[in-house]
């Protein structure tokens, strides 16, 4: 935390669910007696207990995780509190207005939500409007070189209504780190011996790809693989921040260097050209009436119909 401060980093991203409520506890304790320099950013709606009722972002579940996020923290308010997923079987507007409530009485000071389909945001920034309640100002997402679906419904939908994107896992789930290579078994230490499974099935071709444009781009650049991955994602519409988890100090400063220059145009378009694949219906066909529906990222000349 103090390599953070000291670079100018200052939001710290947990929910409850990370390691049953340890992962606020022990942040909670690393930002005692500086609460004032920090934004904390935590989410609720995922089981947290074996009762029909501790799961799910009804007034009575999001009250009590509000709480307890709070005490787990040793804070009396979280500057961003996100929805983790989407709760369907909970009216929107008993959502939103419980949100209101935290927000009304001083415990959350935003917004958010993570991972939701295009509707669900949209519905619920509908129904914020239509009561004058709080909008969700942020949305955390699922966003990589490797992975570029947030662009097809997601990013539109945050251009057009004001919605910033707060990024997940932006280096591919840990396949961006610069460890992964053509021809090459997993090295030693990754996550992906654990966690390759959890993510998004990636093809063997399209990973391959996209780490060959990376390394031509970052020995082009003189900077690292993953410092080129996340400055690509900082120059993305509507993103405003990635969250970065490094496994130690190292890395930590690795990935805090990816910021303060910008990769070229060119270099832009190669890591475009190489992680670009044809989106799934009506994305590809809306590709083919960029006259009057405009896609926000300019899309390779081969692409566009």
């Amino acid at each position: 935390m103090d390599i953070c401060l000291d670079a100018g980093v200052n939001l710290f991203d947990t929910a409850d669910i990370y390691s049953d409520g340890l992962s606020e506890t022990i942040l909670g304790k690393a930002i005692a007696g500086r609460r004032e320099k920090v934004l904390i950013s935590t989410k609720a709606t995922f089981r947290m207990g074996l009762g029909p009722n501790d799961l799910g972002s009804s007034r009575h579940h999001l009250i009590r995780a509000c709480e307890a996020s709070l005490q787990r923290l040793g804070t009396d308010y979280i500057d961003i509190y996100h929805l983790h997923g989407f709760d369907a079987l909970t009216p929107l507007e008993e959502v939103l207005s419980t949100l209101e409530n935290l927000l009304a009485n001083g415990k959350v000071r935003y917004i958010a939500c993570s991972n939701f389909s295009g509707w669900h945001l949209m519905k619920s920034l509908d129904v914020s409007d239509r009561y004058g309640w709080p909008r969700y100002v942020g949305h955390q997402v699922y966003y990589s070189l490797l992975s570029r679906e947030y662009e097809w419904e997601l990013m539109p939908l945050g251009l057009d209504q004001g919605v910033g994107a707060l990024i997940w896992s932006p280096l591919g789930w840990g396949r961006l780190t610069g460890k992964v290579r053509r021809g090459q078994p997993l090295p030693a230490e990754s996550r992906l011996h654990k966690t390759a499974q959890m993510g998004p099935l990636i093809s063997d071709e399209h990973l391959y790809n996209v780490v060959d444009a990376l390394d031509e781009v970052a020995k082009d650049s003189g900077k690292s693989v993953p410092q080129v991955a996340l400055n690509w994602l900082l120059q993305r519409p509507t993103v405003a921040t990635v969250i970065i988890g490094a496994r130690n100090e190292q890395q930590l400063r690795q990935n805090l260097d990816a910021e303060g220059w910008n990769l070229s145009a060119e270099q832009v378009a190669k890591l475009d050209a190489a992680s670009d694949v044809t989106p799934i219906y009506p994305y590809w066909h809306q590709r083919q009436f960029t006259e009057r529906n405009p896609l926000p990222i300019p899309l390779p000349e081969k692409q566009v119909g």
